[in-house]
Parts: structure tokens; C-alpha cells; sequence
């Protein structure tokens, strides 16, 4: 009988450990599915993938794994609590719509969080083009991840802004109309969707 109440108390205790939430660690990137702004409508109705979710936006998990660092319109680079960053994602059974993923390389993500934090107080790159100290989401995380060469980790893919049925959504033609700039379409970028299917990332939490 004893034996058997150390046997259950075993397997009560593994089953516990299987399902506690794996912590997280700086450098972990959270991909979210948003509200409906219109932008995160324009972002998903342009990065649509059959399976993936819809995720609009990614943020890096800072040292202490309580803080996050983003860029995000209109504020740009900035940390913020983890809190916060869960409150603003789209709800599913009340829970938030998130999901990390790991690095392999610990390295790699400690010196891509260095990177992120010095770019803190960037502007937002409304434009969605490299190389002009802006940064958007994706593009922080892409600016950030190196090799030890200093050539970035993530690839870049020809920027999307067309629907599925091909036509260009009205938010990008008057948003790019604003600036006074071509809609660069086909140009090299990134986006959170596609970024997320990345096959080395690892999950490692959700919270829905």
C-alpha cells in the first residue's frame, strides 16, 4: 500500500512538472495575433499563410524576462512590462493570443537583446525599409539576431502588401500615400508570420 502512495504521488508530481509553463529566457520572442486596429487587419490580410496563425507582431523578452522590447507605432523602440505587452494581444477564452519561441543559440539571444536595448528611442519605420535607423517589429528582431560575423540570422523575403486576391488594401495606399513614398512591394523585409514559421525557433510557451 505505501509502495503504491509513493508510486501516485510520483506520477502526480511529473504530470504537475510536464504542464508548469517553461520560463522564459532573454532573448525568447513573443509573437502575438492583435486587436483589430487597422493596421494589424492590414498586416494579417497581407501576411496570411495556410496553417500559421495570423501574428501581427513580435517582441523580445528582456534580461530579467519581465520586460519586453518592441517597436511599435507610433512610440517606436521601447521596453515595456511583459504585462502590459499580453494585454494588448487578441483574446481567446479570455487568455491572450501569444506564443514564444526560442533560439538555439543562448549567445545569439543574449547579444540580440544587448542590441535591442541600445536601440531604445528609435523612431518607427513607417516606411518599411532598411538601413535608415527605423526600425519596424520584425525588422528590430532581424536588426538584432547576428551571427558572430555580424550578418543577421534571419533571412529577409520580398515584402508583401497585397491581399490574397491580389489587390492592395486601402490602409497601404493611403498610408504610403501620406509619406510620399512607393508602396515597396517585392522589396527585401520581414514580417512576424513569416518569421515565426522560422524552423530553428523553438516554442516554448503559449498562453491560450
Amino acid at each position: 500500500m505505501k509502495t503504491t502512495l509513493i508510486i501516485y504521488i510520483g506520477i502526480l508530481l511529473a504530470a504537475a512538472s510536464c504542464s508548469r509553463p517553461e520560463r522564459l529566457e532573454a532573448g525568447d520572442l513573443l509573437f502575438v495575433v492583435g486587436e483589430g486596429s487597422a493596421m494589424s487587419e492590414a498586416i494579417r490580410s497581407a501576411t496570411a499563410s495556410q496553417g500559421a496563425l495570423p501574428y501581427t507582431h513580435v517582441g523580445m523578452v528582456t534580461d530579467g524576462a519581465d520586460s519586453v522590447v518592441e517597436a511599435t507605432s507610433p512610440e517606436g523602440v521601447r521596453i515595456v512590462p511583459l504585462a502590459e505587452y499580453l494585454g494588448r494581444a487578441l483574446r481567446i477564452d479570455g487568455r491572450p493570443c501569444v506564443v514564444a519561441k526560442r533560439f538555439p543559440d543562448p549567445a545569439a539571444a543574449r547579444e540580440a537583446v544587448r542590441r535591442a536595448r541600445s536601440a531604445v528611442g528609435c523612431a518607427y519605420d513607417d516606411a518599411f525599409r532598411t538601413g535608415n535607423d527605423r526600425y519596424y517589429c520584425s525588422e528590430l528582431v532581424w536588426h538584432c539576431y547576428r551571427d558572430t560575423a555580424g550578418r543577421p540570422l534571419f533571412p529577409t523575403l520580398p515584402m508583401r502588401f497585397r491581399a490574397d486576391d491580389g489587390t492592395m488594401p486601402p490602409y497601404w495606399i493611403g498610408h504610403f500615400a501620406a509619406l510620399g513614398e512607393p508602396i515597396p512591394e517585392g522589396e527585401p523585409g520581414t514580417n512576424p508570420a513569416a518569421m515565426a514559421e522560422d524552423e530553428r525557433l523553438q516554442e516554448v510557451r503559449r498562453w491560450f
